[in-house]
């Protein structure tokens, strides 16, 4: 698995939703300040993610987007299957019945893949916000942060 710049900059993006305070409402433009994300980009990935049931969106002077769910409802498989992530091993491959080296191979491939989706839908966003406020402590760093 390969994650593309589409899914790393959704996983940043929500993860910077999660930093804010009682989760309001953050305008696309903030985000992208503060995360160097380019906003057309992000807005269209938002906007996936809205359809997909993450995010809201709020009207208004005030408006922007915030997280539909609590951090800790928020798995990172969901976040890359709403921006249309995949993480399937081998796509469209139909092992040879004759060889059995390709059933092995092809029975590993699915292993490792149910592995891999299991991890990533037991990840949450609270764990990669963790996960981030700790490296930075090691650091010595400040409470604000790029991911």
């Amino acid at each position: 698995m390969k994650l593309t710049t589409r899914g790393h900059y959704s996983v940043r993006a929500l993860l910077d939703l999660s930093l804010q305070p009682g989760y309001l409402p953050t305008s696309v433009k903030a985000i992208a300040q503060r995360q160097d994300l380019p906003a057309p980009y992000l807005e269209k990935l938002l906007i996936e993610m809205r359809r997909s049931g993450l995010v809201l969106s709020v009207r208004g002077a005030q408006g922007g987007y915030q997280l539909a769910h609590p951090p800790a409802q928020i798995s990172l498989g969901q976040i890359l299957e709403a921006v249309g992530e995949s993480i399937d091993p081998l796509p469209h491959h139909t092992p040879d019945v004759e060889q059995a080296g390709d059933w092995v191979t092809f029975s590993l491939w699915n292993r490792l893949h149910q592995k891999m989706k299991e991890a990533l839908y037991s990840i949450s966003l609270e764990d990669l916000y963790y996960d981030a406020r700790s490296w930075q402590a090691a650091q010595g760093e400040e409470a604000s942060f790029v991911v």
